[in-house]
């Protein structure tokens, strides 16, 4: 904990602390975002698909069954491998605080960010438990020998992974985020890429602990990415967006339709 809080200073001493942050809370649109991200954690407690009762007596079950694509990654269940990855994702959900270390006194951009940071989070918990509850897909554990102790309730939601999913959306805020505060930091491309490095790390456990099949974890990077990055995307200042297009485009008024002239052509802008 020591160490995370000197790093974060470090980041911080490259920063004015009272900056003003890129993103901002929009009542009528998180209205409705938090509403929809609430609701689908909700009604993922409402879809369930039980294991085939047939199966039970089959264990360990035959790899014919398994996809080519899927069946050259399968191991047996490994459960230092199981917690390792627990503890890496719960160290990388955290990382995403870095964004904040230009504004460290500002309450609003805390309260910005957490409210962000919980959306993005319960739409990949309720899109990934939505997914689990209605397809039957069995762990590769299941193929190797009987189900592994504690792992009763969830040996056939393998799809999709979502430690992945988590990790990968907390790599893809952590990035979009700090990308966008600080655009001149020299801190981007080593947050970024120890941010990824650790999602990828948490994704291989999955696999290597024989929890996932390769492709559960490639459809959870891919899901949290998206939320990771569109969350913020949704929350970035209008007059931040404006500014940035006056100042890259000197001649560009104020009017709701612009025509550019270029010397081969025209380029038609359009400001919603």
């Amino acid at each position: 904990m020591k160490r995370c809080f000197v790093l974060l200073c470090l980041i911080a001493s490259s920063f004015n602390c009272f900056a003003e942050s890129v993103y901002t809370l929009d009542p009528a649109k998180d209205l409705i975002i938090g509403s929809a991200s609430l609701g689908l954690s909700v009604s993922s407690f409402f879809v369930s698909r039980s294991a085939d009762n047939a199966s039970k007596d089959n264990f360990p079950l035959s790899k014919g069954g398994v996809n080519s694509f899927d069946c050259g990654l399968m191991y047996k269940y490994n459960k230092p491998l199981d917690l390792a990855g627990d503890f890496i994702l719960y160290g990388l959900m955290a990382m995403p605080v870095a964004s904040l270390a230009g504004n460290l006194y500002n309450g609003n951009a805390w309260a910005t960010y957490g409210v962000m940071y919980a959306e993005s989070a319960l739409l990949v918990f309720g899109t990934c438990e939505i997914l689990k509850n209605s397809m039957l897909r069995y762990r590769p554990y299941c193929y190797f020998g009987d189900v592994p102790s504690g792992k009763g309730s969830d040996y056939y939601k393998s799809f999709p992974s979502r430690h992945t999913a988590f990790a990968f959306m907390s790599a893809g805020f952590l990035t979009s985020t700090f990308f966008t505060e600080y655009p001149d930091s020299p801190w981007k491309i080593p947050l970024s890429a120890a941010s990824y490095s650790l999602a990828a790390g948490v994704g291989i456990s999955r696999v290597f602990s024989g929890s996932h099949f390769i492709s559960d974890v490639l459809a959870g990077a891919a899901l949290g990415s998206v939320y990771g990055y569109l969350i913020p995307l949704l929350h970035l200042r209008k007059d931040r967006a404006t500014s940035a297009g006056v100042r890259q485009n000197p001649g560009l008024s104020q009017d709701t339709v612009n025509l550019i002239p270029l010397y081969n052509g025209f380029v038609l802008v359009c400001k919603f």
